[in-house]
């Protein structure tokens, strides 16, 4: 979801935005402009672009949380609660660490989604994570059934969750079940799982990579320069939508029309958003961190989240397309008509109210309106 100067696309020139080389899962740092940067960092602030023009679900997403991390270097303290749009590298830059001393300190690979609420802890020496057989209790209270090369889906399952889940590569699931990327999978429905868990590789084991050359994420766009820490995690959203498999430009273009109607939402209207955002590309994240193909910053997709009732994972495809079609949907029914409902997907609803619409958001608007009668 684009906020001004985030993703200025023209009527005339209505390329995909991919920031740097597409820059790129889980819904997860937020975009800002000069409140967190560093002294030394050279930020371009437009005038008109004050926090109070702002939506509140916009000023969440241009605020880093980080806005109050220390940034002496001190010793971290013993345990970090883990906040809303906190991610383990956001939260190893704060103190000071190395981020694969903090997934091994607590258990995580690379791919595990943290939650607000969560106790990380920062120092000590790793705790080996024993793998004890369950009670007799547990095993009856548990949700999930997982037997012998089995899983048991329930109500909010997606593919690419029960893969991380069980650490099973997910082409693997796949190709087990005869499922593709596109596959509709119902709870209750049992899968065959073709690799126990135990099999992954262990956290300890794990050699983090070598820093890249050049970051997948550049941190300026459009003028704008990012904190380090709003960089940081779209460079890691990006590393993990790289690393994963993604549906193609046309099966996106396929699970957004088809979310779309399930929804209620005006599936050409949608497909018009998802072209200009993204292209349909699940790989795109800017700088802001906006991810996927519709390109929505992690408070958006908390946002979207309560509108649903339900936790989305932006990294995931279909949620991806969930999140954004649903702020869509809210838009189009709170505004006076549908061009205002799309600039307050660009601009911010409260901003449009309060201003009308800038130039650029004008621009946006012809876009997407011309794109829609493309799709139709």
């Amino acid at each position: 979801m684009s906020t001004p100067g985030t993703n200025s696309t023209t009527a005339k020139s209505c390329l995909p935005r991919v920031a740097a080389t597409t820059a790129v899962l889980p819904a997860v740092a937020l975009s800002s402009l000069a409140f967190a940067a560093p002294a030394t960092a050279t930020i371009t602030v437009p005038a008109r672009n004050d926090v109070a023009a702002l939506a509140p679900a916009q000023v969440a997403a241009l605020v880093p949380s980080q806005l109050d991390a220390p940034q002496s270097p001190t010793a971290p303290p013993a345990t970090h609660t883990v906040r809303s749009g906190d991610t383990v590298t956001s939260i190893a830059a704060r103190y000071g660490l190395k981020v694969a001393d903090v997934l091994v300190l607590n258990g995580l690979t690379p791919s595990t989604v943290i939650r607000p609420g969560q106790q990380l802890r920062l120092t000590g020496e790793p705790t080996r994570q024993a793998s004890p057989a369950p009670s007799s209790a547990a095993t009856a209270s548990a949700p999930a059934q997982l037997s012998a090369g089995s899983y048991t889906i329930r109500p909010g399952d997606s593919l690419y969750a029960i893969s991380a889940r069980l650490k099973v590569p997910l082409g693997d699931l796949l190709a087990a079940n005869r499922l593709s990327l596109t596959s509709v999978i119902y709870a209750g429905r049992t899968l065959t799982v073709p690799a126990p868990a135990a099999a992954a590789t262990p956290v300890a084991n794990i050699t983090p990579a070598a820093a890249p050359a050049k970051p997948l994420v550049d941190d300026t766009f459009m003028g704008y320069t990012y904190p380090p820490a709003t960089v940081a995690s779209a460079n890691e959203n990006k590393r993990l939508l790289n690393a994963a498999p993604v549906p193609s430009r046309e099966e996106m273009k396929q699970i957004i029309a088809d979310t779309a109607r399930r929804m209620g939402v005006d599936p050409a209207l949608a497909l018009a958003f998802a072209y200009q955002e993204s292209g349909f590309s699940q790989r795109a994240v800017s700088p802001a961190n906006a991810i996927g193909a519709m390109q929505l910053v992690p408070s958006s997709g908390q946002w979207a989240s309560d509108l649903v009732g339900r936790k989305l994972n932006l990294l995931d495809p279909r949620d991806n397309a969930t999140a954004g079609i649903a702020i869509i949907s809210a838009l189009l029914r709170t505004s006076k008509d549908d061009e205002t409902a799309v600039a307050g997907y660009y601009q911010g609803q409260y901003s449009v109210a309060k201003h009308g619409l800038y130039d650029d958001t004008k621009a946006y608007v012809a876009a997407v309106m011309a794109h829609r009668d493309t799709f139709r």
